[in-house]
């Protein structure tokens, strides 16, 4: 949609989506690793920016 040369022109739309999706590709924090009866390892919808890209 956007991503086809001028990068830096974002509609505030596309920003907003950007910046959640950024929030979201984080690694769980360690305390949560750390409570009783867990069985989430890792963040598994983890996104790498060249690998999987977000079909914008």
């Amino acid at each position: 949609m956007l991503f086809f040369g001028h990068s830096s022109h974002k509609t505030f739309k596309i920003k907003r989506f950007l910046a959640k999706k950024q929030k979201q590709n984080r690694p769980i924090p360690q305390w949560i690793r750390m409570k009783t009866g867990n069985k989430i390892r890792y963040n598994s919808k983890r996104r790498h920016w060249r690998r999987t890209k977000l079909g914008l």
